[in-house]
């Protein structure tokens, strides 16, 4: 009784609606407020394609999330040309920090990546209070979420590894795979794809050989002809390649050319250039892993043929898409913009996005999600969309959850305080 008539008294309650009135006030503290995001990437030289799609990419996804997101804040995508070069990046990063940037984004180029995230991390301890949070949408490298884990750096994108597991439970069940080439760019990530290719078809396909192995620098090869010409000497019938952007579109281009006609199984083939040098010439031959592919169905799929009326470009960096989805949540549910908090809310963190369920795993900062096998064939009535008008696609063979893909880390998180 006596209690009753307590929590009901005057005092109690203008308490009670004082604190509430506060907590509104706190959720709604970020509203309006713009948050900058610095995108350091190459927007020149043989990669500057990739680049500038990736940035329209941010400009238009960004548009369509300051009009709704969780948090009600406006983003602001502030651009930075790192030449694809570790250093230049983290010059970079020096002058977005000296310009109030409290986010940085990057992907392309996991030599890069494991720079800035050290970087950062280093930042972080020195100047308190002017945190950055280092935001990954495709550097891949294992590394960077095992032995070269930061508490400071989140990816969006499925690492090597992760990739190379969906890719290999494909391949076991290919009866025709029999021989296969490594062929992959010469820095992190071209490494790991041939080491995990070994380990992982060791694993599942033992019967099958591998007859050649090949690096080459990144983004500096004009005429991948003598490549193709060691590939087809070693008898192989299918060659595995993590190479992106010009490195995949010319390699495409000279097998075609040499007749080659074994299969690719690639990461990257629907990225700037490789449709074009693929043409009609690897139906059925020509295979992708990757979170998504261009006939996602639902809102993404309007949001691709949106993109596509507008630039006259495709959009295939969807990884944007969960730093929008997560990072406006983080915020909303830290009730703050502030990286720290931000980082905090981050961890753990599950959404709904384009590709189903995705969760930025704790331990290591990986986006745990789901991942798809797609083929290059003729577009049709069921897989209508075609990169850069070549009348062909990538269509949907397999898709695996999350938890087939998912692979083990050895990150010891160290975190502040």
């Amino acid at each position: 009784m006596f209690d009753t008539i307590s929590t009901r008294s005057p005092i109690r309650m203008a308490a009670a609606a004082a604190a509430l009135a506060m907590a509104a006030a706190g959720a709604q503290a970020q509203k309006g407020e713009t948050v900058k995001l610095a995108y350091i990437d190459a927007l020149s030289g043989l990669m500057g394609p990739v680049g500038q799609n990736q940035v329209k990419t941010f400009q238009f996804l960004g548009e369509k999330f300051n009009k709704s997101n969780p948090a009600g804040v406006k983003f602001e995508v502030v651009t930075f040309d790192n030449k694809l070069s570790p250093a230049e990046s983290l010059n970079l990063l020096k002058a977005a920090a000296d310009q109030g940037i409290r986010y940085i984004m990057q992907g392309n180029g996991s030599s890069v990546a494991l720079a800035l995230s050290d970087a950062v991390a280093k930042h972080n301890e020195r100047n308190p209070g002017k945190e950055i949070v280092y935001l990954n949408y495709s550097a891949v490298d294992p590394d960077l979420t095992n032995s070269k884990c930061s508490y400071w750096h989140f990816r969006f994108d499925a690492d090597t590894s992760m990739k190379m597991e969906a890719l290999t439970t494909f391949m076991k069940d290919q009866a025709d795979v029999k021989k296969v080439f490594l062929l992959n760019q010469n820095y992190a990530h071209g490494h790991q794809v041939a080491k995990y290719a070994k380990e992982m078809l060791g694993r599942k396909r033992p019967d099958v050989q591998i007859v050649g192995e090949d690096l080459h620098p990144l983004a500096q090869v004009r005429d991948f002809a003598p490549y193709v010409a060691k590939i087809k000497a070693s008898g192989a019938d299918t060659v595995i390649t993590g190479n992106w952007g010009s490195d995949l579109a010319l390699l495409v281009k000279a097998a075609n050319e040499a007749g080659y006609n074994g299969k690719f199984f690639t990461y990257y083939t629907g990225v700037t250039g490789t449709p074009t040098a693929l043409g009609t010439g690897g139906a059925g031959r020509v295979f992708q892993v990757a979170y998504s592919h261009y006939n996602m169905g639902g809102q993404a799929q309007k949001d691709a043929e949106e993109y596509n009326k507008k630039f006259n470009d495709d959009m295939y960096t969807l990884s944007i898409q969960h730093i929008y989805t997560m990072l406006s949540q983080a915020m909303a549910n830290a009730k703050s913009t502030d990286p720290v908090k931000v980082a905090a809310a981050l961890e753990g963190l599950s959404v709904k996005s384009f590709n189903g369920e995705v969760t930025m795993r704790k331990t290591d900062h990986q986006l745990q999600q789901p991942l798809f096998i797609s083929v290059w064939q003729k577009a049709d009535a069921k897989y209508p969309y075609s990169p850069e008008k070549t009348g062909m696609t990538l269509a949907p063979v397999k898709q695996y959850d999350s938890y087939v893909s998912s692979t083990p880390t050895s990150c010891q998180m160290k975190r502040p305080g």
